[in-house]
């Protein structure tokens, strides 16, 4: 392995989560040979949901030095040649630029429900569902806000989008990560031209730029979207060590390598990405009709896809665990943490269906899907109930779950057939629990690779190995070269399971009252 790594044929990913940011890389056999990660938070600033940008920076130069650190350790070397680099990150968002390159507002995050007014304009004027979290609602929400601002924009971009322009130049987006800045044209990798004239024509007259002229370049997957410049090499890697050139694949969001991660980008697939927030996806041959939980974006190579995105996810279960974690420590019994996840998790699995009539609300922000733009974390119990440790984590997990039905149900409306799903992130590391709640919540079969806990990064390495396969298509290439051979666990719903979770979403729902009034007070 360390003369694959010297000889510069290993690609690697690089995901800015919500929690973290993870490098992955990956060898021939496109499994992951190292790692490297750094941990982060976002911060509540003047009412807004973001990062600085010496927190993007400073967090992937340790992710990328935990990476070569890991490579030094299993294999004596360090990283100075790479065959190809991707970047991910968390989707959506508003990052605005001056025409010298400047930041002008802080970065607004995906997390941000700020922008209804706008993103209702938007939906009714282009007859498509626009949510808040994209960044023309971030836009134009700036534009009726008043904004001084924007008279200044040059480029408009995502984080995932920034950071590839910085290392390489080229104001470039994926397919998968743009559908989330402006509507992508079925069947296309281009911004849907009337629907850009239309915007025009909304503004007319108060600005000097055109929407299409500040937007980011779209390219689908397999394309080389630019390579490192040697003025950026430091601003990844602090060494220097490591060589310019390296062509890098269009930026993408944590969607599209949720996707490529799961083998889901052929129509008919689908997949549920489950860590700060969670969303499930399923590749459509159509376009489908206008709803306000349902987004359609695209996978990494253009190919429609309808997503119901949650804001709320694993938060409220790492603050619980957190919680236990202090506990133990308090009283002495060493476990590690990993371990205290493990144990709760599985004792979850003795717990009631229904979770004994106990309902948690793991809303830290709003949540559009539900109609709350903004939230408090709740747990809720009957007077006079006997609350088990087992009944009070399934309730826990089941939240993160609960608004996800609520969306995909209206999926199952519009005839689109849910199957089989395959679970992709942390939440699924211990095996058969959140997979089983997923089952039930969606009354579908779920599948779990043995990958299923690397995450977007692995997924975005992938993307970067795809660069020059162009005599095979992306689904092509990861059935037959990445996947084929690839360990699958497939759970099926359980009757028992599947009504008791529907009971604890009409007691969830019957607290919506609850939820309002404690975000509101």
């Amino acid at each position: 392995m360390k003369d694959y790594i010297d000889a510069g044929r290993a690609a690697l990913g690089i995901e800015f989560g919500s929690t973290r940011i993870k490098a992955v890389l990956i060898g021939e056999d496109y499994a992951p040979i190292a790692q490297g990660s750094h941990e982060w938070e976002n911060r509540l600033t003047d009412g807004i949901w973001t990062y600085t940008l010496d927190d993007v920076w400073g967090g992937l130069q340790d992710a990328y030095r935990s990476l070569n650190e890991d490579v030094e350790k299993q294999y004596g070397t360090k990283l100075r040649r790479l065959s190809a680099i991707g970047f991910s990150a968390m989707m959506h968002g508003y990052m605005a630029f001056d025409n010298a390159g400047e930041l002008l507002v802080p970065f607004r995050t995906w997390r941000n429900t700020i922008t209804g007014e706008a993103a209702g304009i938007l939906s009714d004027r282009f007859d498509f569902n626009i949510p808040q979290r994209w960044s023309i609602s971030h836009l134009y929400q700036a534009i009726l806000n008043n904004e001084s601002h924007v008279k200044d924009i040059d480029f408009i971009t995502t984080l995932a989008g920034y950071v590839h322009w910085k290392l390489t130049g080229e104001k470039v987006l994926g397919v998968g990560d743009a559908s989330g800045m402006f509507p992508i044209a079925a069947g296309t990798c281009a911004y849907d031209e009337k629907m850009l004239a239309s915007f025009d024509e909304l503004i007319s007259g108060k600005y000097p730029w055109k929407i299409k002229d500040i937007l980011p370049a779209v390219l689908p997957a397999g394309k080389t979207a630019g390579t490192l410049k040697a003025d950026a090499v430091k601003l990844l890697d602090t060494t220097g060590t490591l060589e310019v050139g390296i062509p890098f694949a269009p930026p993408e969001g944590d969607a599209g390598t949720g996707m490529a991660a799961t083998d889901s980008v052929r129509v008919g697939t689908g997949n549920v990405s489950a860590g700060t927030s969670i969303f499930g996806m399923v590749v459509t041959d159509k376009a489908l009709t206008r709803h306000e939980e349902i987004d359609m974006v695209t996978t990494p190579d253009g190919a429609n896809v309808a997503m119901v995105h949650c804001n709320n996810c694993s938060s409220d279960i790492n603050a619980w665990v957190g919680l236990f974690r202090e506990f133990a420590d308090l009283a002495g019994a060493g476990i590690d943490t990993g371990d205290i996840y493990t144990k709760l998790f599985k004792k979850s699995l003795e717990g009631k269906p229904d979770c004994n009539g106990l309902v948690s609300f793991n809303y830290l922000s709003g949540e559009p899907v539900t109609g709350f733009d903004s939230g408090r974390p709740m747990f809720i119990q009957k007077p006079g109930e006997h609350m088990t440790l087992a009944d009070f984590m399934r309730t826990h997990i089941y939240s993160a779950f609960v608004t996800l039905k609520y969306g995909m149900d209206i999926l199952r409306k519009e005839g689109v057939v849910i199957d089989n799903i395959f679970g992709h992130g942390g939440l699924f590391k211990t095996e058969g629990v959140a997979q089983s709640y997923l089952a039930a919540a969606l009354d579908s079969k779920v599948s779990v690779m043995a990958t299923a806990g690397e995450g977007g990064a692995w997924g975005m390495a992938l993307l970067a190995a795809y660069i020059g396969e162009s005599d095979m298509s992306l689904s092509d290439f990861l059935d037959k070269k990445v996947f084929a051979s690839s360990k699958v666990t497939t759970l099926a719903p359980e009757k028992a399971d599947v009504e008791g979770f529907n009971r604890y979403m009409e007691n969830f729902v019957a607290m919506f009252g609850a939820q309002k009034g404690a975000a509101n007070a």
